[in-house]
């Protein structure tokens, strides 16, 4: 079972991708993951991805490419992968493509998981996180007991500068630029569903649990 998993800043997907390592075997791949294994392990391409990294430029696609076609290869991924904030492009999609087809492997669905613009805004505004502990709350769904501490271990809460008004509304729309084509890509081979994502997570996660099992 070989899954992409999508969706805008705010959906759950991240929610999702835990409930699906609890219930499914398979290990959920996110890029920043990739990219600090193939560091930490200093294989050739993790070497190569360093430099830019190190110099906050973006890790060119012929470098990302090479760290995910290694970290596919790896044992644990013979049963599937979840794979997280990749591909972001088409032409890392027609890449992803030939990878899989090296390993003898296909991509089983693309699981996209949807949310209105207003109703993100309104979940991205209202997250907090702890400065300790990185327990996340909501301002307006989850919030702590007493205003700017944490609950959990009394650290000090406070708001990422990307999670601040304009700049999500730039985050959604730039999003949306790039995966749109993306989604369409996907559609053409008919891997796509799509998920209301504006619902309790365990409902959400029905929806990708008959996804997953239909396959």
């Amino acid at each position: 079972m070989n899954i992409i998993l999508m969706g805008p800043p705010g959906a759950g997907k991240g929610t999702q991708a835990d409930i699906i390592k609890i219930n499914y075997p398979i290990p959920h791949i996110s890029t920043g993951d990739m990219f600090r294994d193939a560091v930490s392990k200093q294989t050739p391409l993790g070497v190569e991805a360093k430099k830019y990294m190190d110099s906050g430029q973006l890790v060119p696609d012929e470098v990302t490419i090479g760290i995910v076609a290694e970290r596919l290869a790896e044992p644990d991924c013979q049963k599937g992968f979840l794979l997280d904030g990749f591909p972001r492009t088409i032409p890392q999609a027609d890449a992803l493509e030939e990878v899989m087809k090296k390993l003898n492997k296909k991509i089983d669905a693309v699981i996209n998981i949807f949310v209105p613009d207003d109703i993100l805004i309104a979940r991205i505004t209202g997250r907090v996180s702890c400065r300790e502990c990185k327990t996340v709350y909501n301002l307006n769904t989850n919030p702590p007991q007493q205003a700017g501490v944490c609950d959990k271990c009394g650290g000090e809460l406070f708001q990422r500068s990307d999670d601040q008004g304009d700049t999500v509304v730039k985050r959604l729309q730039v999003y949306g630029e790039q995966t749109n084509p993306l989604l369409a890509y996907y559609e053409k081979k008919g891997l796509v569903y799509n998920i209301d994502g504006d619902r309790d997570s365990q409902a959400v996660f029905a929806d990708v649990k008959n996804i997953l099992e239909s396959r």
